[in-house]
């Protein structure tokens, strides 16, 4: 991060990056296509059906093409993200395209496995690339979001605007030590929905422009849960552990204590005595100019009327309060020796 980004006082804490088995759920996508390639090469080249799809020019593309759909389908009704179905049907129709356009039909069994193999290592450099684009900057004042290949996306926190902060841990997360931190402003920010559906039994996510609920009878109940995109929230960041307390420690600080509390209510009220003799020596001062020939008697006399005898009472009152519960500040923290 360059120092120019950086606010006055401000330092960098952390610098990272998503872990590398972070992004498990899209490169499962590409470890599909590729078990799938295998298995329709030695369908069409050594299993007992060999002959069948030999001299049959739409079977084995037919037979891919519908499974990697049906999949498509699968994924996209279970994680409510469409765009994984259309990404496999954009694989499938580059599949038709490519045994059609130069004329390979007649070779699709050995063309078509060898396309699914190679889509889906286009798609490991391609997530791949995408986890390198995101970047999380933690510093003593706030939290920075950077990602998108394309188009950059930004997202700043400070700690005080931090009112929870949810964490997750996979399997996998488990086992290599990353997770997920998703801070929750208190707007709502990092906050996704959850509609039970209590016919069908299912549990679906919804966002704006997403499909929220499928079911054929009965109702549902929607729910906030922790959700935000990956360069939204400090996805699969590692050491897991380390960065959580380094997080929750910040946030930590700038929570006022029920001490300092009180004393910023205390130094709200001096603001406004203040506020009340100066507005009373203003009336003072034009007076004494208005009258020059007042006398100091009468000065007095002004001094000791109810309203200044408020003010000053309010004063006193407000210092003694304030007195007080610096002892008890002081009674409540151990000594030295007591520590030990």
């Amino acid at each position: 991060m360059d120092q120019e980004e950086l606010l006055n006082n401000e330092y960098v804490e952390k610098l990272l990056s998503p872990h590398p088995l972070s992004f498990m759920k899209l490169q499962a996508l590409c470890i599909f296509l590729i078990a799938w390639g295998v298995v329709v090469g030695w369908i069409a080249h050594f299993s007992t059906y060999k002959e069948f799809f030999a001299g049959n020019l739409w079977g084995i593309l037919v037979i891919w093409g519908i499974v990697i759909l049906l999949a498509g389908v699968i994924i996209a009704l279970g994680t409510v993200q469409w765009n994984i179905f259309f990404l496999y049907l954009g694989v499938v129709l580059g599949g038709i395209a490519l045994v059609f356009g130069p004329g390979w039909q007649t070779q699709s069994n050995l063309v078509i496995p060898i396309y699914s193999i190679c889509s889906s290592f286009a798609g490991f450099l391609i997530v791949e690339l995408y986890r390198r684009h995101h970047k999380y900057i933690i510093t003593n004042l706030r939290i920075i979001f950077k990602g998108g290949i394309l188009t950059k996306q930004e997202r700043t926190i400070r700690y005080d605007k931090i009112s929870d902060i949810s964490s997750k841990q996979g399997i996998l997360g488990q086992i290599f030590g990353f997770g997920t931190i998703t801070p929750i402003s208190q707007g709502g920010f990092g906050l996704g929905s959850d509609k039970s559906l209590a016919a069908a039994g299912l549990e679906v996510g919804g966002k704006k422009g997403r499909i929220k609920g499928l079911g054929i009878v009965g109702g549902g109940k929607e729910v906030q849960v922790p959700r935000a995109r990956s360069y939204y929230e400090l996805h699969g960041i590692y050491p897991y552990k380390e960065i959580k307390k380094l997080i929750e420690n910040l946030t930590q600080s700038t929570v006022a204590t029920p001490y300092h509390k009180e004393q910023i209510e205390y130094q709200k009220q001096q603001l406004d005595i203040q506020k009340q003799m100066r507005d009373l020596l203003k009336v003072r001062t034009k007076m004494t100019k208005d009258t020059p020939s007042i006398s100091a008697e009468q000065i007095e006399e002004e001094d000791q009327e109810p309203e200044h005898v408020d003010i000053q009472k309010q004063m006193k009152d407000l210092l003694k309060k304030q007195s007080m519960l610096k002892g008890d500040q002081n009674d409540e923290e151990p000594s030295e020796e007591e520590q030990k």
